[in-house]
């Protein structure tokens, strides 16, 4: 039987809901999760079908790179989801999440883009890119 996990933006306007498996969280130090969060990205991933957002329109989706877009919410601008182009999941900020998730820290990419103002020390696997 599979529980439904459910999380939102900071101001409620944008909410998901996955009724399926989440990833294992994966950290991401590249230099556009960087200066879009002002740290890093840590994300799950869920199966397309498996999603459900509520106030879809308030969702902003930025193209910021050839493969990828990200969304957030355009009302209180939290961060929400980063999204390869055709691919059949989707990232979803591990902390957009209420608590009561399965979530475990998984692994850390692109760490040679990470920021010089702090290290990695969690003992969890990092690779240099993807």
């Amino acid at each position: 039987m599979s529980s439904i996990h459910k999380g939102s933006c900071l101001c409620g306007a944008v909410g998901v809901a996955v009724d399926g498996p989440l990833r294992e969280v994966v950290y991401c130090h590249c230099g556009q999760c960087r200066k879009q969060t002002g740290l890093y990205y840590a994300a799950a991933n869920a199966m397309n079908g498996d999603v459900t957002v509520t106030g879809e329109d308030n969702v902003t989706w930025y193209h910021s790179s050839e493969t990828g877009r990200r969304g957030f919410c355009r009302t209180c601008g939290s961060a929400l989801f980063w999204k390869g182009l055709g691919a059949d999941h989707i990232s979803i900020m591990a902390g957009a999440f209420d608590a009561g998730t399965p979530l475990v820290a998984g692994h850390h990419i692109y760490c040679e883009d990470k920021g010089d103002f702090y290290e990695i020390t969690d003992g969890l696997p990092q690779f240099a890119t993807s």
